[in-house]
């Protein structure tokens, strides 16, 4: 008995470990775990020893998240692995969509995210990406294969949600994945937990603001049939229980909008209580951090109080305050309006923060009460010089009143605005200066002023000019608050509009002889371009930097390349970007230094819209190369771009006209210019406006030969961007041996609409020319003809005459008559006359001697001096010819004439 009882034990429990492997543990497995971290399905596997029906499950390991990882399936109690031969995006878009994970970015493969462990389920898999779940594709069957755990195949998804649309992915319309497509949530019924599920789930902090009513897109077929019902302690948004709309459709006004920040609170301690002023404390990345007084300005702190319920700010306080563990003071900047409802909905750098070791945090006066009413800003004004009161003690004026910098490329440089009444407005250029733009740069937190521009040097404004004539002392806590005309008061035009250039305007490039997007990278900051240090730099900081130059949304950094010739300053070093930040600006790093980092630490960096420059200087640029026409509607036609300084950029049209048009039509082979286009009529440009009162004669080979402004240096904004338009089509120019263009280019020009034109107008003249000419030579030829027979006639005549007096008087009476026989009178008709063919010769010959004569001498000449002759009569044979024709009597011939049947010819 005893005997039977051990086999039959470990029957059972062998029998028992495979049911439960089997069926009872994917089916636990799969009831608790499968919203969250992996999905089981029952599936019929091919090989018939296996069992009938059995549940496989699969998940994404060692990815940091539910959405990307090492590929691993369960069966039969064991997590096993597939092998990468053959392995696309195809399969990866069966695993990521088996998951609910959304697109599938990529297919990985090598163990990408480590080696696996236990069997290699799959290999050779050969999904078409249709397939419901990835064992169900081809492949070489359950468990063969020749792999190892070193080609373990892997995935990237896009992850079940996604904000779209905003400036980055931490803000924008919320969308979650169908499984075959992006698909927006409505704002009905959505939660704030909800929204701080998202943020956290995508690594953005903590939600800051939810919206509604933002619209849907066009594309948009459907809205998401379900409501969320997070309870803000999830993990992700997939495992937050879910309620169907009822009827299939979701109440809503429009898509919902989530906002995350890694700023999320804000308070102000004194004496370890959160009061109504002290010490600016926020909440950043979940600790809460003193902010640095270092740019803090009173916009901000009005921001701070309102936000708080504490009414306005009356003051910002500085010096020294102790703070527990100095390095948790933040160092972030934010550039407030002072209008804002949240501090951080302010705009933020964080680049290159201030050293605040010694504990110069900021602080904050509020009001107390936010029915507080304090004096308008209009008390303010045209106050003496010297009498403004200090920043620390002067109110923040209570009215909507606004400051900002526009059309500059950041907060901190550009034209200086005023928002009053519900309008933005200028301040005029008379007097201004660097004391004026001291107060400017102060007040917006943007450190010292570098430069105070005039003549509307960032593009001309628009709405009223606020101020004129103004002087400040350099001291005023508000622009508005210096001696001026008097609010509204001007004598200007926006041609006068003033700007500012701070410390803290900051721009970005990379630097490279031949390539575009891959480079030295360099930053502007206190006025001079210096270079980025590379350390430490992880994939997500250069990721930002390429999105942020529009070089796509990867990269790498490059360490093999030599040290960079020349010296400059190395700006800024200990860059650590998070997902959440849209530019490098928002980056947290070391405080700026001259000298950061050595000079073999350079950053140089290479995006993946990595591409070779327009003009590469593996070949010297002609000056053709340098230019071109970019908006029209042809190649001849467009706003005018010039190559500089390894970018393209535009043209400003003061002093535009025809004789500049004319130069860069004929540099580009485009014929003769048309039209001088001005005020952008192809569209603004962007980059530089490289040129400026650009002055022509006409006949300059090139652009480049025409006087102007030093590069780079114009009061003009993309708005006033010049054009041309030419008349021919681009034409290939002949080179020289070296391999630059020729000057001369006469050939387009003739093919011109001008030149059409005139072809056909000479054209028409020659021929009205020729008919005159032809008809000239007839009637001279008439002419000579009538007078040669006129004479013949009229010797005839007298020779009859002669003969009838003859006969008169041989009969010696008078009243003795004769008659004239008929043949005697017929052989006076027989007399041959001059110029006429005689009978023998029949019309063998109708032109006269004279006549032939002078054709001939007209075919051999030249036919401007036949021209000539024929326009002038009177001279030389010609005149011989007239005179013939007056021969004998007036009279006389006029009854000659009329004896032949012949009209008279009179001349005039």
């Amino acid at each position: 008995m005893l005997t039977l009882i051990g086999p039959c034990t470990t029957f059972c429990l062998r029998l028992l470990t495979r049911v439960f492997s089997t069926y009872l543990l994917p089916v636990l497995f799969s009831s608790y775990f499968s919203t969250s971290l992996f999905s089981c399905h029952w599936y019929k596997k091919p090989d018939p020893a296996a069992a009938p029906l059995q549940q496989l499950c699969i998940r994404l390991v060692d990815g940091g998240g539910r959405c990307s990882g090492r590929v691993e399936i369960l069966d039969q109690g064991s997590w096993g692995t597939i092998c990468d031969d053959r392995w696309d995006l195809d399969d990866a878009r069966v695993v990521c969509k088996q998951l609910g994970c959304g697109e599938a970015l990529d297919a990985t493969v090598s163990s990408f995210f480590g080696t696996g462990s236990g069997p290699i389920w799959l290999d050779e898999v050969n999904c078409r990406g249709e397939e419901s779940q990835v064992w169900r594709c081809p492949s070489w069957g359950w468990r063969q294969h020749n792999c190892n755990h070193q080609e373990d195949a892997g995935v990237i998804c896009s992850g079940f949600v996604r904000l779209a649309g905003g400036d980055g992915p931490c803000s924008g319309r919320v969308e979650v994945h169908s499984g075959e497509a992006w698909t927006p949530v409505s704002d009905g019924n959505f939660t704030p937990p909800t929204a701080q599920v998202i943020c956290a789930e995508l690594g953005c902090g903590k939600a800051v603001s939810v919206l509604g009513h933002m619209p849907f897109r066009e594309s948009d077929g459907q809205v998401w049939a379900e409501e969320f019902r997070c309870d803000g302690g999830e993990p992700e948004l997939w495992s937050c229980p879910r309620v169907p709309c009822p009827g299939g459709t979701c109440l809503h006004s429009g898509a919902a909008q989530v906002v995350c920040s890694v700023y999320t609170e804000v308070q102000l301690m004194k004496n370890g209580t959160s009061q109504c002023e002290g010490q600016v404390e926020m909440k950043i990345s979940g600790r809460w951090r003193a902010l640095c007084a270092s740019h803090w300005s009173l916009a901000n702190a009005n921001v701070v109080c309102r936000q708080l319920g504490c009414g306005v700010a009356i003051s910002t306080p500085r010096g020294p305050h102790l703070v527990e563990g100095g390095d948790q003071i933040s160092t972030a900047q934010f550039h407030c309006s002072g209008a804002e409802s949240y501090l951080w909905s302010c705009p933020v750098t964080a680049l290159g923060g201030p050293d605040c070791s010694h504990g110069n945090t900021a602080s904050v006066i509020c009001s107390g009460n936010h029915t507080q009413v304090l004096p308008q800003c209009n008390d303010f004004l045209s106050q003496p010089a010297g009498s403004a009161a200090s920043e620390e003690s002067s109110p923040y004026c209570s009215d909507s009143r606004q400051l900002r910098l526009v059309d500059g490329g950041g907060p901190c440089a550009g034209r200086v605005e005023i928002l009053d009444q519900g309008s933005w407005g200028t301040i005029c250029d008379d007097g201004w200066d660097l004391d004026d733009a001291r107060v400017v740069c102060r007040q917006l937190g943007c450190g010292e002023a570098l430069n105070a521009t005039g003549s509307a040097h960032f593009g001309a404004g628009s709405g009223p000019i606020w101020l004129d004539d103004l002087n400040c002392t350099g001291k005023e806590s508000h622009v508005w608050r210096c001696p001026s005309r008097g609010w509204g008061r001007h004598d200007c035009r926006h041609k006068e509009d003033a700007g500012v250039i701070c410390s803290e305007f900051l721009a970005l490039r990379m630097v490279s002889e031949d390539q575009q997007c891959a480079g030295w990278l360099e930053v502007f900051y206190n006025g001079t371009w210096g270079s980025v240090c590379r350390s430490p730099m992880e994939d997500i900081t250069v990721s930002v930097i390429c999105r942020q130059l529009g070089c796509g949304d990867s990269g790498s950094l490059n360490t093999s390349v030599g040290l960079r010739e020349g010296s400059r300053p190395r700006w800024v070093d200990l860059i650590q970007c998070r997902k959440m930040d849209t530019s490098l600006w928002q980056c947290p790093s070391g405080p700026w230094k001259y000298s950061s980092c050595s000079p073999k630490e350079e950053a140089y960096i290479s995006c993946e819209g990595r591409r070779p420059k327009s003009c590469p200087t593996a070949a010297a640029c002609t000056d053709r190369e340098k230019l071109r026409l970019r908006g029209g509607d042809s190649e001849c036609s467009g706003r005018v771009e010039v190559w500089h300084n390894g970018s393209w950029g535009t043209v400003c049209d003061d002093s535009w006209s025809l004789a500049e048009a004319e130069v860069v039509c004929q540099q580009l082979g485009c014929g003769q210019a048309l039209e001088a286009v001005r005020s952008a009529a192809f569209g603004p440009g962007n980059g530089s406006i490289w040129l400026d009162e650009v002055q022509c004669g006409g006949r300059e080979s090139s652009l480049w030969d025409c006087v102007a402004e030093p590069w780079g240096q114009s009061n003009c904004k993309h708005e006033e961007d010049a054009g041309v338009r030419c008349s021919g089509v681009r034409t290939t120019l002949p080179t020289t041996t070296a391999g630059t263009r020729t000057t001369s280019n006469s050939l387009p020009g003739i093919f011109s609409l001008p030149g059409v034109l005139c072809l056909i107008l000479g054209s028409l003249l020659f021929l009205v020319l020729v008919i005159l000419v032809t008809q000239l030579l007839r009637w001279r030829a008439e002419r000579r003809a009538l007078s040669s027979y006129e004479d013949a006639l009229a010797e005839a005549v007298y020779e009859e005459l002669d003969y009838l007096l003859t006969q008169k008087e041989g009969l010696g009476s008078p009243d003795q008559t004769t008659e004239v026989p008929d043949e005697n009178y017929d052989d006076a008709e027989e007399v041959p006359v001059p110029g006429t063919p005689s009978p023998s010769q029949g019309n063998e010959e109708e032109v006269p001697p004279e006549k032939e004569d002078g054709v001939r001498s007209s075919q051999t000449g030249s036919f401007l001096n036949f021209s000539r002759e024929a326009a002038n009569p009177g001279e030389g044979e010609e005149s011989f010819w007239l005179l013939q024709g007056k021969k004998g009597d007036a009279g006389y011939d006029d009854v000659e004439l009329s004896a032949l049947g012949t009209s008279p010819v009179t001349f005039s």
